[in-house]
Protein backbone atom coordinates (compact mmCIF):
# COMPACT_ATOMS: atom_id res chain seq x y z
CA UNK A 1 0.00 0.00 0.00
CA UNK A 2 1.88 3.40 -1.35
CA UNK A 3 1.83 6.11 1.44
CA UNK A 4 0.99 9.75 -0.34
CA UNK A 5 1.19 11.55 2.64
CA UNK A 6 2.75 11.09 5.93
CA UNK A 7 2.67 13.75 8.97
CA UNK A 8 4.99 13.36 12.38
CA UNK A 9 3.51 14.24 15.72
CA UNK A 10 6.59 14.67 18.06
CA UNK A 11 9.13 11.34 17.72
CA UNK A 12 6.04 8.49 18.55
CA UNK A 13 3.44 8.99 16.25
CA UNK A 14 2.73 9.26 12.91
CA UNK A 15 -0.43 10.08 10.30
CA UNK A 16 -0.43 8.35 7.39
CA UNK A 17 -2.98 8.79 4.09
CA UNK A 18 -2.48 5.71 1.20
CA UNK A 19 -2.86 5.54 -2.34
CA UNK A 20 -6.89 4.62 -2.91
CA UNK A 21 -8.17 5.64 0.10
CA UNK A 22 -8.25 8.94 0.11
CA UNK A 23 -10.89 9.33 2.85
CA UNK A 24 -9.01 7.38 5.61
CA UNK A 25 -6.27 8.06 7.96
CA UNK A 26 -4.20 5.82 9.81
CA UNK A 27 -2.55 7.19 13.01
CA UNK A 28 0.93 5.02 13.80
CA UNK A 29 2.23 4.41 17.31
CA UNK A 30 5.39 4.21 16.06
CA UNK A 31 7.54 3.76 19.76
CA UNK A 32 8.67 0.61 18.76
CA UNK A 33 12.04 0.26 21.13
CA UNK A 34 9.38 0.32 24.03
CA UNK A 35 6.63 -1.71 22.26
CA UNK A 36 4.47 1.59 22.32
CA UNK A 37 4.68 2.08 25.85
CA UNK A 38 2.79 5.33 26.52
CA UNK A 39 5.29 7.77 27.30
CA UNK A 40 4.38 11.60 28.64
CA UNK A 41 5.94 12.75 25.17
CA UNK A 42 4.08 10.17 22.90
CA UNK A 43 0.61 10.61 25.37
CA UNK A 44 1.23 14.66 24.06
CA UNK A 45 1.56 13.33 20.73
CA UNK A 46 -1.65 11.36 20.26
CA UNK A 47 -3.32 14.20 21.79
CA UNK A 48 -2.04 16.56 18.97
CA UNK A 49 -2.32 14.09 16.11
CA UNK A 50 -5.97 13.52 17.11
CA UNK A 51 -7.11 17.26 17.50
CA UNK A 52 -5.42 17.54 13.94
CA UNK A 53 -7.57 14.83 12.77
CA UNK A 54 -10.78 15.76 14.39
CA UNK A 55 -10.57 19.33 12.72
CA UNK A 56 -9.89 17.74 9.03
CA UNK A 57 -13.08 17.32 7.40
CA UNK A 58 -11.66 15.21 4.51
CA UNK A 59 -11.11 12.50 6.83
CA UNK A 60 -14.54 9.62 7.08
CA UNK A 61 -12.64 7.23 9.17
CA UNK A 62 -9.88 6.78 11.15
CA UNK A 63 -7.51 3.54 11.48
CA UNK A 64 -5.54 3.29 14.90
CA UNK A 65 -2.30 0.91 14.44
CA UNK A 66 1.34 -0.35 15.35
CA UNK A 67 4.56 0.00 13.86
CA UNK A 68 5.41 -2.70 16.36
CA UNK A 69 5.57 -6.04 15.34
CA UNK A 70 4.62 -8.12 18.90
CA UNK A 71 2.76 -5.15 20.68
CA UNK A 72 -0.29 -3.16 19.52
CA UNK A 73 0.96 -0.87 22.81
CA UNK A 74 1.44 -2.18 26.28
CA UNK A 75 0.05 0.76 28.16
CA UNK A 76 1.87 3.24 30.27
CA UNK A 77 5.60 3.51 30.68
CA UNK A 78 6.54 2.76 33.80
CA UNK A 79 10.05 2.71 33.35
CA UNK A 80 9.11 6.19 33.17
CA UNK A 81 6.42 6.24 35.74
CA UNK A 82 9.39 5.12 37.56
CA UNK A 83 11.32 7.90 38.46
CA UNK A 84 8.19 9.92 39.16
CA UNK A 85 7.31 12.17 42.30
CA UNK A 86 3.72 12.05 43.65
CA UNK A 87 4.05 16.00 42.33
CA UNK A 88 5.12 14.80 38.71
CA UNK A 89 2.55 11.97 38.52
CA UNK A 90 -0.25 14.61 39.19
CA UNK A 91 1.28 16.95 36.84
CA UNK A 92 1.11 14.18 33.91
CA UNK A 93 -2.41 13.22 34.51
CA UNK A 94 -3.96 15.99 32.85
CA UNK A 95 -1.74 15.16 29.32
CA UNK A 96 -2.19 11.41 29.71
CA UNK A 97 -6.02 12.11 29.92
CA UNK A 98 -5.62 13.93 27.03
CA UNK A 99 -4.42 11.10 24.74
CA UNK A 100 -7.35 8.59 25.38
CA UNK A 101 -9.79 10.97 25.04
CA UNK A 102 -8.29 12.77 22.17
CA UNK A 103 -8.96 9.18 20.47
CA UNK A 104 -12.32 8.54 22.01
CA UNK A 105 -14.03 11.88 21.07
CA UNK A 106 -12.53 12.37 17.23
CA UNK A 107 -15.60 12.85 15.32
CA UNK A 108 -15.42 10.09 12.82
CA UNK A 109 -15.62 6.32 12.99
CA UNK A 110 -12.52 5.21 14.23
CA UNK A 111 -10.72 1.08 13.96
CA UNK A 112 -8.18 -0.19 16.23
CA UNK A 113 -6.12 -2.58 14.85
CA UNK A 114 -4.51 -5.14 17.45
CA UNK A 115 -2.21 -7.80 17.45
CA UNK A 116 0.23 -9.10 20.06
CA UNK A 117 -0.04 -7.23 23.19
CA UNK A 118 -2.56 -4.72 23.94
CA UNK A 119 -2.36 -4.41 27.62
CA UNK A 120 -3.63 -1.63 30.44
CA UNK A 121 -3.92 1.90 28.58
CA UNK A 122 -3.02 0.37 25.04
CA UNK A 123 -5.99 -1.85 25.61
CA UNK A 124 -7.82 1.81 26.77
CA UNK A 125 -6.60 3.08 23.75
CA UNK A 126 -8.52 0.46 21.61
CA UNK A 127 -11.62 0.71 24.05
CA UNK A 128 -11.71 4.35 22.84
CA UNK A 129 -12.02 3.42 19.11
CA UNK A 130 -15.35 1.93 17.25
CA UNK A 131 -14.58 -0.90 16.19
CA UNK A 132 -11.41 -3.26 17.10
CA UNK A 133 -9.98 -5.91 14.88
CA UNK A 134 -7.29 -8.27 15.98
CA UNK A 135 -5.79 -11.10 14.90
CA UNK A 136 -5.05 -13.94 15.92
CA UNK A 137 -1.60 -13.21 18.54
CA UNK A 138 -3.90 -10.64 20.06
CA UNK A 139 -3.48 -10.57 24.01
CA UNK A 140 -5.56 -7.58 25.72
CA UNK A 141 -6.28 -6.90 29.37
CA UNK A 142 -6.35 -4.38 32.10
CA UNK A 143 -3.29 -5.46 34.44
CA UNK A 144 -3.17 -2.14 36.25
CA UNK A 145 -4.68 -3.38 39.94
CA UNK A 146 -1.63 -5.68 39.74
CA UNK A 147 0.49 -2.51 39.95
CA UNK A 148 -1.32 -0.54 42.62
CA UNK A 149 -3.34 1.35 40.16
CA UNK A 150 -6.51 1.32 38.10
CA UNK A 151 -7.16 1.67 34.61
CA UNK A 152 -7.21 5.42 34.14
CA UNK A 153 -7.54 5.64 30.47
CA UNK A 154 -11.30 4.85 30.55
CA UNK A 155 -11.34 1.21 30.88
CA UNK A 156 -13.24 1.40 33.61
CA UNK A 157 -16.00 2.82 31.88
CA UNK A 158 -15.54 1.39 28.48
CA UNK A 159 -14.92 -2.07 28.97
CA UNK A 160 -18.94 -2.27 30.96
CA UNK A 161 -20.20 -0.48 27.67
CA UNK A 162 -18.83 -3.48 25.59
CA UNK A 163 -18.87 -6.80 27.85
CA UNK A 164 -21.46 -5.57 30.81
CA UNK A 165 -20.60 -5.18 34.52
CA UNK A 166 -19.90 -8.29 35.49
CA UNK A 167 -17.72 -9.62 33.28
CA UNK A 168 -15.86 -5.88 33.49
CA UNK A 169 -15.39 -6.31 37.29
CA UNK A 170 -13.67 -10.01 37.06
CA UNK A 171 -11.29 -8.92 33.88
CA UNK A 172 -10.48 -5.43 35.72
CA UNK A 173 -10.14 -7.60 39.55
CA UNK A 174 -8.14 -10.65 38.03
CA UNK A 175 -5.62 -8.50 36.22
CA UNK A 176 -5.64 -11.57 33.89
CA UNK A 177 -4.86 -11.45 29.80
CA UNK A 178 -7.04 -12.41 27.33
CA UNK A 179 -6.18 -14.17 24.38
CA UNK A 180 -7.35 -14.06 20.86
CA UNK A 181 -9.86 -16.63 20.53
CA UNK A 182 -11.49 -15.24 24.22
CA UNK A 183 -11.38 -11.87 23.35
CA UNK A 184 -13.89 -12.55 20.76
CA UNK A 185 -15.91 -14.95 22.42
CA UNK A 186 -16.28 -12.13 25.40
CA UNK A 187 -16.43 -8.90 23.04
CA UNK A 188 -13.38 -7.45 24.00
CA UNK A 189 -12.66 -7.08 19.86
CA UNK A 190 -15.27 -7.38 17.11
CA UNK A 191 -13.32 -9.04 14.49
CA UNK A 192 -10.62 -11.92 14.51
CA UNK A 193 -8.56 -12.61 11.70
CA UNK A 194 -5.12 -14.48 10.92
CA UNK A 195 -2.20 -13.41 12.17
CA UNK A 196 -0.85 -10.68 10.69
CA UNK A 197 -3.94 -9.63 9.03
CA UNK A 198 -5.13 -6.90 11.71
CA UNK A 199 -3.57 -3.72 9.68
CA UNK A 200 -4.95 -4.96 6.29
CA UNK A 201 -8.13 -5.76 7.48
CA UNK A 202 -8.74 -2.48 9.35
CA UNK A 203 -8.03 -0.50 6.34
CA UNK A 204 -10.25 -2.47 4.24
CA UNK A 205 -13.34 -1.56 6.72
CA UNK A 206 -11.96 2.23 7.29
CA UNK A 207 -12.01 2.58 3.22
CA UNK A 208 -15.40 0.62 3.02
CA UNK A 209 -16.67 3.45 5.82
CA UNK A 210 -15.42 6.14 3.89
CA UNK A 211 -17.54 5.24 1.04
CA UNK A 212 -20.31 6.52 2.90
CA UNK A 213 -21.70 10.42 3.78
CA UNK A 214 -19.14 12.09 5.89
CA UNK A 215 -22.01 14.00 7.05
CA UNK A 216 -24.09 11.08 8.08
CA UNK A 217 -21.15 9.29 9.79
CA UNK A 218 -20.34 11.58 12.15
CA UNK A 219 -24.22 12.47 12.88
CA UNK A 220 -24.67 8.71 13.68
CA UNK A 221 -21.26 8.05 15.52
CA UNK A 222 -22.57 11.18 17.68
CA UNK A 223 -25.90 9.65 18.14
CA UNK A 224 -24.24 6.49 19.27
CA UNK A 225 -22.19 7.65 21.94
CA UNK A 226 -24.42 9.95 23.69
CA UNK A 227 -27.11 7.64 23.59
CA UNK A 228 -25.05 5.41 25.41
CA UNK A 229 -26.51 4.37 28.89
CA UNK A 230 -29.53 6.84 28.29
CA UNK A 231 -32.80 5.44 28.21
CA UNK A 232 -34.80 4.56 25.60
CA UNK A 233 -37.01 7.72 24.86
CA UNK A 234 -33.96 10.26 25.75
CA UNK A 235 -31.97 8.28 23.61
CA UNK A 236 -34.81 8.55 20.96
CA UNK A 237 -34.28 12.11 21.43
CA UNK A 238 -30.27 12.11 20.67
CA UNK A 239 -31.09 10.31 17.45
CA UNK A 240 -33.57 12.99 16.21
CA UNK A 241 -31.66 15.62 17.09
CA UNK A 242 -28.94 14.32 14.46
CA UNK A 243 -31.32 13.31 12.10
CA UNK A 244 -32.38 17.21 12.14
CA UNK A 245 -28.91 17.34 11.39
CA UNK A 246 -28.13 15.60 8.99
CA UNK A 247 -31.79 15.59 7.03
CA UNK A 248 -31.55 18.87 5.20
CA UNK A 249 -27.78 18.81 4.31
CA UNK A 250 -26.14 18.25 0.99
CA UNK A 251 -25.25 15.00 1.58
CA UNK A 252 -28.76 14.18 2.17
CA UNK A 253 -29.89 15.54 -0.99
CA UNK A 254 -26.92 13.99 -2.73
CA UNK A 255 -27.09 10.58 -1.47
CA UNK A 256 -31.11 10.21 -2.19
CA UNK A 257 -30.56 11.87 -5.89
CA UNK A 258 -27.64 9.35 -6.22
CA UNK A 259 -29.69 6.64 -4.90
CA UNK A 260 -32.65 7.35 -8.48
CA UNK A 261 -30.08 7.91 -10.80
CA UNK A 262 -28.25 4.40 -9.75
CA UNK A 263 -24.92 5.94 -9.51
CA UNK A 264 -22.41 6.61 -6.67
CA UNK A 265 -22.72 9.75 -4.63
CA UNK A 266 -20.30 12.48 -4.63
CA UNK A 267 -20.97 13.31 -1.29
CA UNK A 268 -20.05 17.49 -0.53
CA UNK A 269 -19.77 16.71 2.95
CA UNK A 270 -22.06 19.45 3.98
Amino acid sequence: MTVTSEQRYGEFVVVRRHEGQDHVAELVLDRPKAMNAVSTDMARSIAAACDALGADRDVRAAVLTSSHERAFCVGADLKERNSFTDADLVRQRPTARAAYTGVLELPMPVIAAVHGFALGGGFELALACDVIVADATAVVGLPEVSVGVIPGGGGTQLLPRRVGAARAAELVFSARRVEAAEARELGLVDELVEAGRDREEALALGARIAANSPVGLRAAKKALRLGQGLDLRAGLEVEDAAWRSVAFSGDRAEGVAAFNEKRRPDWPGE
